[in-house]
């Protein structure tokens, strides 16, 4: 009766752990940034500052108390969704991130949609073509997963095409610095400048994109290819190919069969990618002179803002979260087995 409800309900069970997830990601966060060497309550008032002076101070940034008691007023707060106040501008947190999370995230959303495209077009040469060059040289690419982080292929990639051959826009924002940018309507800069019909910030904007968009795609590409390969060479010996084939089908329909067996494994990929190209597109931003988290993160820690890193790296997770259920949800809705209860119950 029990697995029966579980499997109706199975999406439930995904949904009702978020909240889990994040509490025990926020209290992690705490304690991580109360270890911080340094007291934010000197950085702002200085060290001559009266015993008075400190203790009012302290109370004001919720500094005051043990350990448990600006633990468990932190937690109320974040559960009224306030992440308090910036230390050095005086605006709310969540404010100021509300404002910068959506370009951000942008970013790597357009990173993963160009990883997995490129992704699945390498992965088909170098599965049905083998000998073919360009299916080696991409064989090769995919062994070396990871192995040269974000910021140095970003670095080389401006030296290159930047300073030496003059192709790319120079690294000063999304937009060239003589034009306007577009109304504020999702906050995704590039979606509001085609929603505005804003063409020429359009082209303006896919110009200065294209080159952090592939320094993303390139760096994080590697492994899904070795997951969609690995998928891929399963799949396509397993029997329903084989009766596929045999009974005529068409190239499409038997590789829409053998992609949507490698799925799962790729599904569930794509979400701890998306983490990393958060991770990527927060530096990258600094690197190519975008507005968004990344600047705002190098801001928070230079200056000891201990509210602003909090309220950052609970925005990244929560985002991540959500991102890391919904491919958990799509999973579960192409491969049925994956529900809770089903294995259980075919044991």
């Amino acid at each position: 009766m029990l697995a029966t409800i579980r499997q109706q309900r199975w999406w439930l069970v995904r949904i009702a752990a978020l909240p889990l997830h994040l509490l025990i990601f926020t209290i992690l966060t705490f304690f991580l940034l109360r270890s911080v060497p340094g007291d934010p309550v000197l950085v702002l008032l200085g060290q001559n500052a009266s015993p008075e002076a400190y203790d009012e101070m302290q109370k004001e940034l919720g500094l005051n108390g043990s350990l448990l008691d600006q633990l468990l007023r932190y937690l109320a707060n974040v559960a009224h969704f306030d992440l308090g106040d910036s230390l050095i501008t005086g605006r709310s947190v969540l404010t100021e991130l509300s404002d910068l999370v959506p370009a951000t995230a942008e970013l790597a959303l357009m990173g993963l949609i160009g990883t997995l495209i490129f992704s699945v077009f390498a992965s088909y040469i170098i599965v049905m073509h083998p000998r073919n060059p360009i299916s080696r040289g991409l064989k090769v690419y995919a062994q070396s997963a990871g192995a040269i982080p974000e910021y140095v292929l970003a670095i080389v990639a401006l030296f290159l095409f930047y300073t030496t051959l003059h192709w790319a826009p120079p690294p000063v924002g999304r937009l060239d610095t003589t034009m306007i940018s577009p109304d504020k309507v999702t906050g995704m800069p590039f979606l509001d400048t085609i929603l505005q019909r804003y063409w020429d910030a359009t082209w303006s904007m896919a110009s200065h994109l294209a080159l952090p968009i592939i320094t993303l795609v390139i760096s994080q590409s590697a492994i899904m290819i070795k997951i969609l390969i690995s998928g891929l060479e399963e799949a396509l010996d397993a029997p329903p190919t084989r009766f596929r084939i045999a009974s005529g089908a068409g190239r499409i329909t038997v590789m829409a069969s053998v992609y949507r067996r490698a799925a799962p494994s790729a599904i569930t990929m794509s979400g701890t990618l998306f983490g990393y190209l958060l991770g990527g597109a927060v530096i990258l931003e600094t690197l190519f002179g975008f507005s968004g988290m990344g600047q705002y993160a190098v801001d928070a820690i230079s200056s000891g803002d201990f509210v602003s890193m909090q309220g950052f790296l609970l925005v990244v997770a929560t985002l991540s979260l959500l991102v890391y259920l919904f491919v958990d949800l799509i999973n579960m809705v192409v491969d049925p087995r994956r529900r809770p209860g089903v294995r259980a119950e075919g044991t």
